[in-house]
């Protein structure tokens, strides 16, 4: 569909566990369910669109939850405050992959992704979301953190093309979608420039992900809407949704097709929030053109692949 004009139908809300700040989803193959997270709370989550099936799991002994990536060897890497980790939510137990940053710089870790190489990249931010506090992280495949540049506010968007040679991560509170050119093999970084400028529009960047065309999904957060970028950087495709706060956005489903978004009730305003009844929901939207296998983290040829 090439079409700017926006559409609502067919939007559907498959659990509202009314979300404080939902992000990440991810649809994992090996249980054939989405997982996303309630940043705040914080909680790892799944849902089963076959049975209804809806999972929760707490970590209360951590502050934020900031992101989520499958791992090689089976489970979850969960950036819970400044650390990774490998969760296996079958005996719910966490094993430590590495500290990127020191809990005393009043940042977090949240958005990231991993590539084909097994490597996640992955930002801090500013705890308080107010200073450019934040830095961008390759974490190479064995949990090796490499720093790879700072004055970031916000990291969101974080996605990388289907040939491995596009990296895209946004600023959302300089309202600035990025794209690098990204070396496969050294994870070496260029070129940065502006993919998609939101100054002049309603909202600002936050989740992404990449299709099988190249295209780029972004939910827009404070934006009613996710809409499908041509790798130009020109609108493809709008979707309109009942919610003013849609965080980040994956592809899954059997076929990679359903487009899952999840939402955030935060920075609502209480009599908004009290009609806005999809506030905090994973949504799900059928879309024409499939998404790619989500990336692992850790080396290649490892067990769980």
């Amino acid at each position: 569909m090439n079409s700017h004009s926006p559409m609502t139908h067919g939007v559907r809300c498959l659990v509202n566990p009314r979300d404080q700040l939902g992000e990440t989803p991810i649809w994992c193959p090996r249980s054939e369910r989405v997982w996303w997270i309630d940043i705040e709370r914080p909680r790892l989550q799944s849902f089963d669109e076959r049975t209804g099936e809806h999972q929760v799991f707490e970590f209360a002994q951590s502050t934020f939850l900031g992101s989520l990536a499958l791992h090689r060897r089976g489970g979850f890497v969960l950036a819970l405050d400044n650390t990774l980790h490998r969760f296996d939510p079958a005996s719910r137990t966490l094993e430590r992959i590495a500290e990127v940053e020191p809990t005393a710089k009043g940042t977090r870790l949240n958005d990231g992704r991993c590539d084909r190489q097994g490597r996640l990249w992955i930002g801090t931010m500013d705890a308080a979301i107010e200073k450019p506090l934040g830095s961008f992280y390759r974490v190479e495949a064995d949990g090796t953190p490499h720093w790879l540049f700072d004055d970031i506010i916000v990291t969101n968007s974080v996605c990388v093309s289907p040939d491995g040679r596009t990296l895209y991560m946004s600023d959302t509170r300089r309202f600035k979608l990025f794209a690098f050119d990204l070396d496969p093999a050294s994870g070496a970084l260029s070129n940065r420039r502006v993919f998609v400028d939101y100054a002049q529009q309603r909202g600002r960047p936050d989740g992404a992900c990449v299709d099988s065309e190249g295209y780029v999904w972004n939910a827009v957060f404070a934006g009613h809407r996710v809409v499908r970028y041509a790798p130009s950087g020109a609108i493809d495709r709008v979707i309109e949704l009942p919610v003013t706060h849609p965080t980040c956005v994956c592809l899954g489903g059997p076929e990679l097709k359903t487009l899952y978004i999840t939402t955030a009730t935060k920075m609502i305003e209480p009599e908004v929030l009290a009609r806005e009844t999809l506030a905090g929901a994973l949504l799900a939207v059928e879309v024409d053109v499939p998404g790619l296998p989500e990336a692992m983290f850790g080396t290649a040829g490892a067990h769980g692949d």
